[in-house]
């Protein structure tokens, strides 16, 4: 088959991550595109009851591109900051209901565990993980062994490069955190450059990616699973391809979302692209918006066609079995 597919339907089990609100108060302040975010199956009671502006912008990246976000402004976002700081479930923006983030395993356990489709509003920030708002957010959600010392060598060399630059990573598991923090501190990073989290429900493991502006994976093995968790997301991941199937797995899914300058070809190159991301602010808008975009019109996350091509594969074998042919590379993959 052409193409690299995950058998794991992100389209079915997280279509609340289709559509986004990006949250701003009346002073056009926080208008970034990952500081605070309200997804839905249904974003129509809060488009309805909340001032919503769609706010278009041309980058001027290789090719001028023409971005659009579908703002609420609110009058203040001091409901949403005292939710989230008391650790309220939820709180009312214009008489409509949205749940706090981090509180969907006490509202839906099923919802939080991926096994049903969330039904609320649910409102994701920055100030949920101690994220600062105006930071350049690198992330990687891997288990922690996959960092090896030349990947956190070249982390640590990012870090350094981009100006106001921090690294989320994850407590997985939380024993390697002291661990990480001295090697990086070795490597003369400041304290503060790298933000842990706990390890989260699936649903909110996949939503809170929308937070981070650009995923680096681990090279030596990928992320599988997790880059197509953050790239559904809409969260650029830039990766090296190694020589074992573990280390080549992001590359692959990185050319069926049709964004091969994601991949670098050595370690320098890795390093430069994720630079680029964090210092050139157009550049990075223009590649977020892409991989946004890509998601939903590329193969990678259309099971269908999957389903329809292997189909197609078995018949084709099954026609040569029939005809008393002997087993082949079957290289047509047209009907």
């Amino acid at each position: 088959m052409p193409y690299t597919y995950f058998v794991g339907d992100h389209k079915q089990m997280f279509p609340h991550l289709k559509e986004r609100l990006i949250v701003s108060d009346r002073n056009g302040q926080n208008l970034a595109d990952n500081v605070a975010i309200i997804n839905a199956t249904d974003l129509s009671p809060l488009v309805e009851n909340t001032d919503v502006k769609e706010i278009k912008e041309v980058v001027k990246a290789a090719k001028p591109v023409e971005i659009s976000l579908k703002v609420a402004e609110l009058p203040t976002t001091t409901p949403i900051e005292n939710m989230i700081a008391s650790g309220q479930v939820q709180t009312s923006l214009n008489g409509v209901l949205v749940q706090n983030g981090l509180a969907t395993t006490q509202t839906n356990n099923k919802a939080a565990t991926g096994e049903e489709v969330p039904q609320n509003i649910v409102i994701t920030t920055r100030q949920q993980y101690g994220l600062p708002d105006d930071a350049v957010v690198y992330c990687n959600f891997n288990q922690l062994y996959k960092i090896d010392p030349v990947t956190l060598h070249m982390w640590v060399n990012i870090l350094k490069a981009v100006p106001n630059a921090v690294l989320w990573l994850l407590r997985f598991p939380a024993v390697g955190e002291p661990n990480l923090l001295n090697a990086a501190q070795q490597q003369g990073l400041p304290p503060g450059k790298i933000i842990f989290s706990n390890v989260a429900a699936k649903e909110e493991h996949v939503r809170r990616g929308q937070l981070a502006d650009v995923c680096l994976d681990t090279p030596l093995c990928n992320g599988h699973t997790t880059s197509m968790d953050v790239l559904w997301t809409g969260t650029p991941v830039v990766t090296l391809p190694g020589e074992t199937l573990a280390s080549r797995v992001a590359a692959s899914q990185l050319n069926t979302l049709g964004c091969p300058e994601l991949i670098a070809r050595s370690r320098q190159e890795y390093q430069d692209i994720a630079i680029k991301l964090g210092t050139d602010k157009e550049y990075l808008k223009a590649m977020r918006n892409k991989v946004w975009t890509a998601r939903s019109t590329c193969p990678l996350f259309d099971c269908k066609q999957y389903a329809q091509g292997l189909e197609l594969l078995y018949f084709k074998m099954w026609e040569r079995c029939a005809a008393g042919l002997k087993p082949d590379h079957i290289t047509d993959t047209t009907a």
